[in-house]
């Protein structure tokens, strides 16, 4: 007997396994395979995504989230916490940014508790739907049953309520100033929240309306921990109000929620053009064809299931941030409260961005498969500048002090490069220059250290500027950028040579002896007790290994320094082959981004943070591509999957999936602000991207599977084809990109000079 249950046990898993294994040829609603729980099962100290599950539609100004962790915490929701303390309007990009604009709704039965401790409710994934479109769960302690479902800037709540006399609904404008008021005459409760985590903002308040479909009980406000029963208007540090409903059992109440960071009137209009009398089914299917329609841009067969929900979650996580900071108001002109003066003016806006990570991928992904929301977002950077006189670097929603880089420069030549028109280029270019030449009002905004950039050409590790290693790679390439941007509009020679000349400034930190860079002191130095597997210090959550590769815009050049093609590999190799040693003693502590590289078991390659994500694609510009081929491959295998832990690290706004859908597709882009794409191989035996243009890139590798990941060769448009990258050009012309896979790697393939990516220093030759 127990022979059989063994059988019996080993034919189901072989069943699950195989049934995880079958491979989909299509699929037709790409939402239904995405999992907004990905990257949830996070924490301060070891982050595998820090995401929540946002429920919006793309880029919408307002997401919704279940709330577990405490008011005003950035771990809003994570995977492994028990109770469910409200549901919260939130504009969120980070859990280290914080949050703005919050507030939350939470039914509750059985008195009126109110404190979100007290009113806190066990909850179960068991019971618990999350979609993009649509959230359900089941709050055991009240015996309630919530569901949400959102638009841009407004969304609606079905409460499932037992039979009960005292069922109420809780409104939290959190802490830090807010305001209440119960209209019972219309079933109606407004208010504002003034509560932000970064910057400084004036005359800042995101005002919500909120309308239920069945009169009140009763009306009830509270401050901090005291209710004021029967009084209907509450203005305090933190207010918030209670409203009470006899309920039948199963007894559905309905709320239409709306905000606007303009006015009440603003958020009046909002809901009614976004909701009007639609009902929860018809809000819902709307967002759901939503996102069907946007997720649909990219469609990919012939990979597992568990590829297809990797796939989708990542491409989800895309089509977030910066997210929609403007509104439509009565006159039908597009408008906007400033993050930057407190004014009402016209013209879009976004915020929720650091260009320090999203850069590299994420712009670059807009620019091939949504470039007209980034037309907006680039109206929108010239409309920054105009308001605050800076390009944000960092914007949650107006200037946050964070990071390093001047890479706003990037954000905007790639845009232009790669094809986007119908907006100020002329302020852009003036927000660049003012921002490569002069120290801003805080470090993360235009140059720290640009006197002595532009002086010494790096920004020297003994003047007080932190992480002046980083600081000094990033804005050569950020000079490079602004050289691009300058030459592609028509500046004049003059104008822009010194912009050309700075993007060498690169090779001033390279120390030959270690084959590395390193910080530089004031007097041409090299700082002293260098150890290149030191995080921090000159670099930015990372070290030399992973900061070295820093030369997006002239790999030749790096190649040229350490010595040629060979050795150029053979350091490549070195950063997979070491162990994943580290010294943290700039922190203090083990920071999360160091464990992250430690657990993953890929040496020094730390994948979970920015810095080092493009290296894997450098052994194309060495003439080994297939290297390129094989990491690329074990990455997207081993560090992403569609589950709670499903990322490496974090998520950062869209930037580390984009990594992944760009790699799945078989191309990245190493160098933004220039006309290509660096090969790697697709993941998937089809794809096609569906242009906004109404062209289609097709991308077929049929025999591609778990073990022929290596190129054998390649057509585009039925020629054979050698090159290791593609041109962004050619590809919106539409095109057909054949791959023959195979499981050795073709080591003739790509390995001349001529078939190596875009390098300035080659360029200029």
């Amino acid at each position: 007997m127990k022979k059989l249950n063994f059988i019996i046990l080993a034919l189901v898993c072989f069943n699950i396994t195989q049934a995880q294994k079958t491979i989909l040829e299509k699929v037709e609603n790409p939402v239904d395979y995405v999992n907004p729980l990905m990257g949830t099962d996070s924490s301060p100290g070891l982050s595998n995504g820090n995401t929540y599950p946002a429920v919006a539609v793309p880029w919408g100004m307002n997401f919704w989230t279940p709330q577990t962790g405490p008011m005003g915490h950035g771990w809003a929701y994570t995977y492994d916490a028990e109770k469910i303390r409200g549901f919260k309007q939130t504009h969120q990009p980070s859990p280290w940014m914080n949050d703005y604009g919050q507030f939350s709704l939470m039914p509750v039965t059985g008195g009126m508790k109110f404190n979100q401790d007290d009113r806190a409710s066990w909850f179960s994934h068991k019971a618990e739907v999350s979609t993009p479109y649509y959230y359900k769960v089941y709050l055991a302690d009240h015996d309630v049953t919530v569901e949400l479902t959102p638009t841009e800037r407004a969304a609606q709540f079905k409460f499932t309520f037992p039979e009960s006399d005292s069922s109420y609904v809780v409104i939290d404008p959190f802490d830090k100033g807010s305001y209440v008021k119960v209209i019972p005459e219309e079933n109606k409760i407004i208010g504002y929240t003034t509560k932000y985590a970064r910057g400084k903002l004036t005359d800042f308040k995101n005002y919500f309306v909120i309308q239920f479909d069945k009169p009140f009980d009763n009306i009830n406000t509270w401050e901090g921990e005291n209710l004021a029963k029967g009084q209907a208007e509450m203005e305090a540090d933190h207010a918030g109000a209670i409203v009470g409903f006899k309920t039948k059992d199963g007894e559905v109440i309905n709320a239409k929620v709306a905000s606007s960071f303009i006015s009440f009137e603003q958020a009046e209009l909002n809901l009614d053009r976004e909701i009007a009398s639609n009902d929860f089914e018809t809000t819902k299917q709307k967002a759901r064809d939503l996102w069907n329609e946007k997720l649909g841009r990219i469609e990919v067969g012939g990979g597992t299931v568990e590829q297809f929900q990797t796939f989708y979650s990542c491409l989800y996580r895309t089509l977030f941030f910066p997210n929609k900071l403007y509104e439509i108001n009565k006159d039908d002109e597009i408008v906007h409260w400033s993050p930057y003066n407190g004014k009402i003016l016209p013209g879009y806006m976004f915020a929720g961005t650091g260009f320090w990570d999203t850069f590299r991928a994420l712009y670059p992904f807009l620019n091939l498969a949504y470039p007209s929301i980034n037309k907006e977002m680039q109206a929108g950077l010239a409309n920054d500048f105009k308001e605050g006189g800076w390009l944000p670097e960092w914007s949650s929603p107006g200037y946050a002090n964070i990071m390093v880089g001047n890479n706003s420069a990037s954000v905007v030549a790639d845009a232009y490069i790669k094809g986007l028109r119908g907006y100020d280029t002329e302020t852009l270019w003036d927000a660049l220059v003012n921002g490569a030449n002069n120290e801003g009002p805080m470090t993360a905004v235009g140059r720290a250290g640009a006197p002595y950039y532009n002086d010494l050409g790096y920004v020297p590790y003994d003047v007080g500027v932190n992480e002046s290693a980083a600081r000094t790679l990033e804005y050569a390439y950020d000079d490079f950028a602004i050289y691009q941007f300058g030459k592609a509009i028509g500046k004049p020679k003059k104008e822009i040579e010194i912009y050309k000349e700075r993007s060498m400034n690169y090779k001033n930190l390279f120390d030959p002896g270690y084959g590395l860079m390193r910080g530089k002191n004031e007097d041409g130095s090299w700082q002293e007790d260098f150890n290149p597997f030191k995080w921090g210090n000159p670099f930015t959550e990372g070290n030399s290994w992973h900061y070295s590769w820093s030369v997006f815009h002239d790999v030749q050049g790096l190649v040229d320094l350490i010595g040629g093609k060979e050795k150029f590999v053979q350091k490549l190799d070195s950063v997979f082959s070491m162990p994943p040693v580290f010294d943290e003693s700039v922190y203090g502590g083990v920071i999360h981004e160091i464990r992250e590289m430690q657990i993953a078991d890929m040496g020094q390659y730390a994948h979970g943070n920015q810095p080092i994500q493009h290296m894997i694609y450098l052994y194309n510009y060495a003439g080994a591509p297939w290297k390129t081929q094989k990491w690329v491959r074990e990455t997207m295998d081993r560090m992403y999957m569609a589950t709670p832990d499903g990322y490496c690290g974090d998520e950062d706004n869209g930037q580390t999936s984009a990594w992944y859908v760009f790699s799945a597709m078989g191309f990245y882009p190493v160098t933004p602000a220039v006309d290509q794409y660096v090969l790697g191989a697709p993941l998937f035996k089809y794809i096609t991207i569906n242009l906004e243009n109404g062209k289609k890139v097709q991308i077929n590798a049929p025999e591609n599977s778990d073990k022929n990941i290596y190129i054998q060769k390649m057509t585009v448009n039925g020629k054979v084809y050698d090159k290791n990258y593609l041109e962004h050009s050619e590809l919106m012309k539409g095109a057909t990109i054949k791959y023959e896979m195979g499981p050795e790697p073709n080591k003739q393939r790509g390995t001349k000079k001529e078939d190596f990516p875009y390098s300035f220093s080659t360029a200029n030759d």
